[in-house]
């Protein structure tokens, strides 16, 4: 299967490079196609057998699969100026561009689309990677989620809950980033140098979601067995709660849809 990427910037680049990486596509028949020759030409030095455009048009053309990885407000100009044909599978990574507006600007009304909302741990192939269907078959929903369950974890979801789970998986890692931030800056002023707590607050994390993802546990389960009574950690978790840690979080969730 041909994939042909639109956009080379920070999502459609990670995409790329995850494809690329995780083996499960020829890098010769994925095309990426981008105006800024900068960003293409960096994706060319690291996988010299990809191949790059600055002709959109031109590069979906024989592209069983358009990854369309554009800003949200381009998404309309990019797809009426490619004119995709009804035999394409378009893949749109814009957040919040429903399917029947993808239908109305590609003028194909029953074209096989899906929604696919990863974040940016794709590039390292970690990311939690939503993905909703429409007009599509089997074959077509096993090709899409096997290229992006080598990038991380897919979940299958209906369109109208794909808003709050972007919240919880792609504006999500934002606040994980915040919160290795805020630790590091804690580990800062107590001593510790910055490389330093940046790896142990990093890991920390790490193993956290792998407790969770690999024991199916629950975090309560596991904070369980950290706070001992009257210990150090209890301390700590007491005062999070006093500050409003969890109601600050709920917030910027139910912010973020």
């Amino acid at each position: 299967m041909k994939i042909t990427i639109i956009g080379a910037g920070n999502m459609g680049g990670a995409i790329a490079r995850g494809l690329a990486k995780s083996g499960h596509q020829s890098v010769t028949d994925i095309t990426v196609s981008d105006p800024f020759g900068e960003k293409l030409h960096a994706l060319k030095a690291e996988y010299p057998n990809i191949n790059i455009s600055d002709d959109n048009e031109e590069a979906v053309k024989g592209a069983d699969y358009v990854i369309l990885a554009v800003k949200p407000w381009l998404v309309g100009q990019v797809l009426r100026a490619i004119r995709l044909k009804g035999n394409q599978v378009l893949v749109s990574i814009a957040s919040g561009i429903s399917f029947e507006e993808l239908a109305h600007d590609v003028m194909v009304r029953e074209m096989p689309m899906f929604r696919v909302i990863p974040n940016t741990a794709i590039s390292e192939l970690e990311s939690m990677t939503l993905i909703a269907s429409r007009n599509t078959n089997k074959a077509q929903n096993l090709f899409v989620q096997d290229i992006f369950y080598e990038m991380g974890r897919i979940m299958f979801l209906d369109e109208e809950k794909l808003a709050a789970a972007t919240a919880l998986s792609s504006c999500g890692i934002a606040y994980v980033l915040k919160y290795i931030q805020a630790a590091m800056q804690a580990g800062i002023e107590m001593g510790i140098r910055p490389d330093d707590a940046m790896e142990l607050v990093a890991q920390s994390a790490k193993g956290a979601a792998a407790l969770i993802l690999e024991r199916h546990t629950h975090p309560a389960v596991e904070i369980d067995k950290v706070t001992t009574p009257g210990g150090i950690t209890i301390k700590g978790i007491n005062e999070l709660e006093h500050a409003g840690f969890t109601s600050a979080i709920i917030k910027a969730m139910k912010e973020s849809r």
